[in-house]
């Protein structure tokens, strides 16, 4: 498997269940620039990282550039308590802001923004250029020298970004290989063939290449197909 949503790609759509703070957002205006910020209140980063969001806001709001803050993978037993867990920590770390925040608890901007670019963690940062295409993907620090590029118009056509971009999607494809690996193993170490043998057929069919994959498939295969005691 590798990254669907990159450089230049179409913006997924903002399909949040709740705006906590600000001005609902339905659809990407083109001819703005847009950093959507995708946080949760289980990330130890994620606070700091809402202040420095904070600051940027503070340091380009006469650019013209729309902050948005998304909390989309929030861990909790309901919704309403995920948002309220979010709402709280809104107040904590950005009193009084003027940021836009957002609240989805359906998976669906999981899925089209962090799992579709292979970012398995927040914070993570989402750069929406003029024409509606994905300028930046990576961490907020960045912005400081990619934002003023981006609002000139040279970003995307930089080698930096490129390599950026590269570097990015090589990690995140490292990670997926690393947790499909956990997955398996943690499986088989208490001899559970069968989500053991899901998650390596879910991950060749993501990922067909990997060696360790079909070498477990074959071995766990065997393992199963064993007559108990």
């Amino acid at each position: 498997m590798t990254s669907s949503l990159n450089l230049g790609s179409p913006a997924p759509p903002i399909k949040v269940q709740n705006w906590l703070r600000g001005d609902p957002l339905s659809n990407f205006q083109l001819g703005k620039i847009y950093v959507v910020e995708f946080f949760s209140t289980t990330c130890g980063y994620c606070a700091p990282e809402l202040s420095d969001l904070a600051k940027l806001h503070k340091k380009f709001i006469d650019t013209g550039v729309e902050f948005t803050g998304i909390a989309a993978s929030e861990e909790a037993a309901t919704a309403d308590d995920a948002r309220a867990q979010v709402d709280a920590s809104i107040t904590k770390s950005l009193p009084n802001t003027n940021i836009r925040m957002g609240f989805d608890h359906s998976g669906e901007m999981d899925e089209d923004w962090l799992k579709a670019s292979l970012s398995f963690h927040v914070p993570k940062t989402f750069v929406v250029d003029r024409d509606g295409s994905i300028a930046f993907i990576g961490d907020l620090v960045m912005l400081q020298d990619v934002l003023p590029k981006v609002i000139d118009g040279t970003w995307r056509a930089r080698a930096e970004a490129k390599n950026a971009e590269e570097e990015r999607i090589a990690e995140g494809e490292t990670m997926l290989r690393r947790l499909f690996h956990d997955r398996v193993s943690a499986a088989i170490e208490i001899k559970n063939w069968k989500a053991a043998l899901s998650a390596i057929e879910e991950g060749i069919n993501l990922n067909p290449d990997s060696i360790f994959l079909r070498r477990n498939f074959i071995g766990t295969s065997s393992a199963q197909s064993k007559p108990g005691p």
